[in-house]
């Protein structure tokens, strides 16, 4: 099934293997996310660009079909090709050493909270 899924994207991006997922640690461990909360590099986080913070997504290494579940905390990554950037923690549970292609699934997407009627 996911040699099935990496062929598909392969053939869905003309030749290359599809979206791909990059990560980013030690350099930015404690800085500000522009969620607001620290950058924890042990911690199972992300960026991504549109999908709202606190948004839980399940990210699949086509390369090698090792999953793990996330959680958006970051904007990014502004690569082109590049869908989601991974903290170190899930980089290495996925077995990301570099770049690879991925599939995000989306597990629960938070919405803006609205302001209640009077």
């Amino acid at each position: 099934m996911i040699a099935a899924a990496y062929a598909a994207a392969v053939a869905a991006f003309g030749g290359c293997a599809g979206p791909k997922a990059s990560y980013y640690g030690s350099e930015y461990h404690g800085r500000i996310t522009a969620s607001g909360e620290r950058f924890d590099m042990n911690a199972m986080t992300a960026a991504h660009r549109s999908l709202p913070f606190g948004t839980r997504v399940r990210v699949t290494n086509l390369d090698n079909g090792r999953s793990a579940v996330v959680r958006i905390n970051d904007r990014g990554p502004f690569v082109r090709g590049r869908v989601i950037d991974l903290s170190h923690a899930a980089a290495k549970k996925i077995g990301l050493t570099g770049l690879a292609p991925v599939r995000v699934e989306v597990l629960n997407k938070k919405s803006a909270k609205r302001p209640r009627a009077s």
